[in-house]
């Protein structure tokens, strides 16, 4: 399609006439002069008359071969939006027809769904869309076109509403038209986003593809023009198209899936287009027994097609210049599919079998929006999306509303870094749906995630390279390390290299080491040993890249075995257990002190924290935190509403200044090695803290919880704890309640 600016539809009718289809030009026409008169006076960010807008999406739309009422609704989708006080709905169906007013009001209540809204607004958003899409398909056609052209046009607009415009592309539309099989649309809005989400990126990899390019220009040349003579020996009637893989698949493939440029084997492609299904097999194996193929590159989506409708054969072959490309091979009929999915073939183009199967393929949406009116629950409604849209991403939202996607499996720790690389770094906990979480707990569709940061953060632990599944946050948090912890990085790697030399069962002295690693330093390109451990401490590079080196160096400078050193326990003190647990309440419930109260188990509450009162059934007045979920869950519940009582802790209590202790539970998760219990009693007793109960649950992947609970006199005190356990070797993250 030209980027041309059109304030006519001169281009728009000569499209028209050149396919097959009947349309109705003379309503098309009168739809373009009502828009026109409409939208006079108003122009668009670039300054161009807006009607050039409904004539660009009229001409996308067309592409699609969609027919004259959407044209026509393409054409007004603005109308009863944008000049309200000129026109209304009914005015579009006494002129255009019923059909035509459904499509104009369906896309007229999709307004733009902001990533800055609340996240009950985003959620009933995306709703009314796929309500207007199960009561019309073509409107959510139209809406992608619409999107798409706005993108096309989006560098009129002003930084913070580029950035906007394509974050919800990128993580709404984009997936919806994959989901949909509209692949062409879906390729175009990635990349167009991208330009505006990653611009440093998206220009590395298009430098790349430049180069990669130019360095193998003739090769798909030669390669179509090889494949072409053998489909031709075997009578088989075929049409050939090259591509180059789209920058946003190679992006999403280098900084998603940690790999090189080279390791993109499908960079090049080859489309095989021919008449049957039976043709398409054949093609496969002239191309199985032309070029060797790669082992497990083979995926038949013919006998099993894509949810989204998607049929075509796939195989990564190796040329004979040793360059690895994609062969793709579809009928006309599978490549229209897959160019434009349901549009393809959609319930209005012809008879009631079209209609039957693609009522077939939008059950999901059916589903989703059959509850409408009563389902209300954002966590329900997006794992439902997430099954049948963002299959293959999490749809998360911060808890101003701001909507995240990530990978499956992404944690609590790649969502802070996804937010900013300072949040990761000043990240203390964190919460799900109000809900205090381990930082490692898997996110899922639909829920609100909101970090717990501090400004005395010590900043991320080295352990979190194990925890978080993103790339982006891995590489985040190295070069936190990278940067600020060098000496801390050199300890770390020194330990890493020790554990190495032991693995040979050899005692090393220091002398015999630094010659070990001298030697593997300059081997290996390292200014000094310093840069070696400081590269394999913060992660860097591996320890394991360079451990048949070290096996070969130890072999050579350590000629003797000599024992190995083993230092004795620690021996930890043991602290008495205090007698004086809440011998006084120090609470004031309704005005009244004295009261028989006790303090609820499932939040503990300490002397500084907002209180509130539970009159129990014969066993005074249960005391909880205010943000307790026990508490938001029994308010809801008006029955109970006259047992809810104010409470406040006394002054000098508050401030700690009272002859009682108070239990503090802590869930302390941290590294999985010898000595940390030890390190953390010792610790505790240093600070004259009791210690009322303590034990330790292994997690795998080398980390532990230690449920700790030790006597506080106020949350102040806790706060103190707190801070200085967090500051021990190994101490990955501490939360305040387990139980």
């Amino acid at each position: 399609m030209s980027d041309m600016v059109h304030t006519n539809i001169d281009g728009l009718l000569e499209m028209l006439r050149a396919t097959e289809k009947k349309y109705d030009l003379e309503k098309i026409g009168r739809a373009f002069e009502y828009a026109r008169e409409l939208h006079e006076g108003q122009f668009r960010a670039s300054g161009e008359a807006y009607i050039s807008h409904p004539i660009a999406v009229a001409e996308i739309v067309a592409g699609l071969e969609l027919d004259t009422d959407s044209i026509c609704a393409a054409l007004l989708h603005d109308t009863v939006e944008d000049c309200a006080e000129k026109t209304s709905l009914k005015d579009v169906e006494k002129k255009f027809g019923s059909d035509v007013a459904l499509l104009v009001d369906g896309l007229t209540k999709i307004v733009t769904l902001h990533v800055e809204d609340k996240e009950e607004a985003h959620i009933e958003t995306l709703r009314k869309m796929l309500l207007a899409m199960s009561k019309d398909i073509r409107v959510i056609f139209i809406k992608l076109c619409d999107r798409l052209h706005n993108m096309r046009t989006l560098a009129a607009k002003p930084d913070s509403k580029r950035r906007m415009t394509a974050l919800e592309t990128m993580y709404v539309y984009a997936p919806l038209a994959h989901r949909l099989g509209m692949q062409r649309i879906k390729l175009e809005l990635e990349n167009l986003s991208l330009q505006f989400l990653d611009p440093i990126g998206y220009e590395e990899v298009l430098h790349h593809i430049d180069e990669k390019y130019g360095e193998n220009q003739n090769f798909m040349d030669k390669i179509r023009e090889e494949v072409g003579e053998r489909m031709l020996e075997n009578g088989i009637h075929y049409t050939l198209e090259a591509r180059i893989k789209s920058v946003y698949s190679i992006y999403k493939k280098m900084y998603n899936q940690n790999k090189s440029f080279d390791q993109i084997y499908d960079f090049y492609a080859l489309r095989i287009i021919v008449d049957t299904e039976l043709e398409c097999y054949t093609a496969l194996g002239l191309i199985h027994e032309m070029y060797n193929s790669i082992p497990g590159r083979f995926k038949d989506y013919i006998s099993t097609p894509k949810p989204n409708m998607y049929r075509s054969l796939h195989t990564t072959v190796i040329g004979r210049d040793g360059i690895p490309f994609e062969v793709q091979i579809r009928t006309w009929d599978m490549h229209h599919i897959a160019e434009y999915g349901i549009a393809a073939h959609w319930k209005y183009k012809s008879g009631a079998s079209s209609k039957e199967e693609i009522d077939k393929r939008l059950e999901w949406v059916a589903r989703l929006v059959e509850t409408e009116d009563e389902q209300r629950d954002p966590d329900e409604f997006m794992n439902a999306l997430k099954t049948d849209i963002f299959h293959d991403e999490v749809f998360v939202f911060s808890p101003k509303g701001d909507v995240y996607a990530l990978p499956n499996g992404a944690n609590v720790i790649d969502f802070a870094y996804a937010v900013h690389s300072k949040i990761g770094e000043r990240m203390v906990g964190g919460k799900i749906n109000g809900m205090i979480v381990p930082i490692d707990r898997e996110l899922k569709n639909g829920e609100i995630v909101e970090i717990l940061t501090s400004a005395s953060s010590k900043g991320p632990s080295r352990n979190w390279l194990n925890i978080v599944k993103t790339s982006a946050a891995r590489s985040k948090i190295r070069a936190w390390f990278k940067k600020e912890k060098r000496a801390d990085n050199i300890v770390v790697g020194k330990a890493a290299v020790d554990g190495e030399i032991k693995k040979h069962r050899k005692g090393c002295t220091e002398a015999q080491r630094e010659e070990i690693v001298a030697a593997i330093s300059e081997h290996f390109g390292f200014n000094s040993p310093d840069d070696f451990y400081s590269a394999i401490g913060y992660g860097g590079v591996s320890i394991s890249k360079f451990a048949k080196r070290l096996q070969e160096e130890c072999e050579r400078v350590i000629k003797i075995e000599e024992p190995v050193m083993v230092q004795e326990p620690i021996k930890v003190p043991i602290t008495q257990k205090v007698k004086n647990i809440k011998s006084d309440s120090g609470i004031v419930v309704d005005g009244e002190s004295g009261c028989m109260v006790k303090f609820a188990k499932c939040c503990n509450p300490l002397p500084g924290d907002p209180v509130i009162g539970f009159i129990t059934k014969g066993f005074g007045i249960s005391i909880h935190k205010t943000d307790c979920p026990n508490v938001e869950q029994g308010k809801k519940n008006p029955e109970n509403a006259e047992r809810w009582k104010e409470a406040h802790w006394e002054g000098a209590v508050e401030h700690g200044n009272g002859n009682s202790i108070y239990e503090a539970l802590l869930q302390i998760y941290v590294d999985d090695r010898i000595g940390m219990l030890a390190d953390i009693t010792v610790a505790l007793a240093d600070m004259r803290v009791s210690i009322l109960q303590i034990n330790v649950a292994s997690r795998g992947s080398e980390t532990s919880i230690v449920n700790l609970k030790v006597g506080c006199r106020n949350i102040d005190h806790c706060n103190s704890i707190v801070s200085r356990l967090r500051g021990l070797n190994g101490v990955i993250n501490i939360l305040r309640g387990f139980s």
